[in-house]
C-alpha cells in the first residue's frame, strides 16, 4: 500500500516577501549609484529611490501577512518571511534614520552664522555657472527664527588677526574640507569685505550645498560669517549646520596654529 504524503501548504505572502525585498535592494542600490555618479537627474533618481523604498515596505507587509497566516493556519514559510523582513530592513535602515532626523530637526535648508545680515551669494558668471544658474533664495524670517531656536551654537567666528590673515585661514579651511572653491575675493576695496564662494556635497548621494564665506574687518581683528544652503529640497536634515560646524572648527584650529 502506498502512503499518501500530504505537504503542508506554504504561505504565499511569506514566499514572495524575500523576492520582493531582493528586488527592492537592487532598485535602491542602482538608484543610489546613478544619483551619486551623475548618471541621472536628481528628480528621476529620487523617484527610483522612492520606488525601491516602496517595494521594501511592501515586502515588510508581506512578511507580517505571512507571519499571521503561519500562526493562524499552520502554514510553512517562516524562514522566508524572516528573510524577507531582514532584507527589507537593510533597505529601510538609512531612510528610517533620515526620517527620524527630519522629525527632530527644523524644516529649513539655509543656515548662516548671521541671521540678521546673512552673507549674500555671488552672482558672477563663474558662480552662476558652477551652481547651474541657481541663486539660493533668501530664507524667510520664520526659517531664521527656527534656526536660532534649534542651532544656538551656530555663531560668527571672531579672530584677533588682520582680515588678510583671516582670509588665508578661510581658504585653507575650505581646502582642508575638500570644498569646490568657485571664487575667492580677498578683503579690500571700498567696503573691505573678503568673500569665498564654494560648493560642498553630501557623502552618499553627492547632493550639492552652496556656501559663501564673508570676512569683515573689525577694529580688533576680523569677523568670519558663513552661509550654507541646499540646492534641492526644503529640509536639509541638518547637513548645512554640519558644514558650518566643520568649517568653524577647522578655521578655529588653523587660527590657533598660526598664533
Amino acid at each position: 500500500m502506498r502512503r499518501l504524503i500530504i505537504e503542508e501548504p506554504v504561505s504565499r505572502p511569506a514566499k514572495w516577501s524575500p523576492k520582493l525585498a531582493w528586488f527592492a535592494l537592487v532598485v535602491t542600490i542602482l538608484a543610489v549609484l546613478l544619483i551619486r555618479f551623475g548618471r541621472i537627474d536628481y528628480q528621476s533618481g529620487f523617484i527610483a529611490l522612492g520606488a525601491g523604498i516602496g517595494f521594501a515596505l511592501l515586502a515588510v507587509c508581506l512578511s507580517f501577512m505571512g507571519f499571521v497566516r503561519i500562526w493562524q493556519e499552520g502554514r510553512q514559510g517562516l524562514g522566508s518571511a524572516i528573510k524577507g523582513l531582514l532584507i527589507a530592513a537593510i533597505v529601510l535602515a538609512y531612510p528610517g534614520y533620515m526620517a527620524l532626523k527630519a522629525a527632530i530637526l527644523p524644516p529649513i535648508a539655509d543656515v548662516t552664522t548671521d541671521t540678521d545680515d546673512p552673507p549674500t551669494f555671488s552672482r558672477s558668471r563663474a558662480a552662476l555657472q558652477a551652481r547651474d544658474g541657481h541663486i539660493p533664495p533668501e530664507a524667510s524670517p520664520g526659517a531664521r527664527e527656527m534656526q536660532r531656536a534649534s542651532y544656538v551654537q551656530i555663531a560668527p567666528l571672531t579672530l584677533d588677526i588682520g582680515p588678510e590673515e583671516a582670509f588665508a585661514i578661510v581658504q585653507k579651511a575650505a581646502h582642508n574640507l575638500g570644498w569646490q572653491v568657485i571664487e575667492a575675493t580677498p578683503p579690500g576695496g571700498r567696503v573691505g569685505l573678503g568673500r569665498l564662494e564654494a560648493v560642498d556635497r553630501s557623502l552618499l548621494l553627492k547632493m550639492p550645498s552652496d556656501i559663501t564665506v564673508r570676512v569683515r574687518p573689525r577694529v580688533d581683528g576680523a569677523r568670519i560669517d558663513i552661509r550654507s544652503a541646499s540646492r534641492f529640497g526644503s529640509h536639509d536634515l541638518g547637513i548645512n549646520a554640519k558644514y558650518i560646524r566643520d568649517f568653524l572648527e577647522e578655521a578655529s584650529n588653523l587660527a590657533i596654529a598660526v598664533r
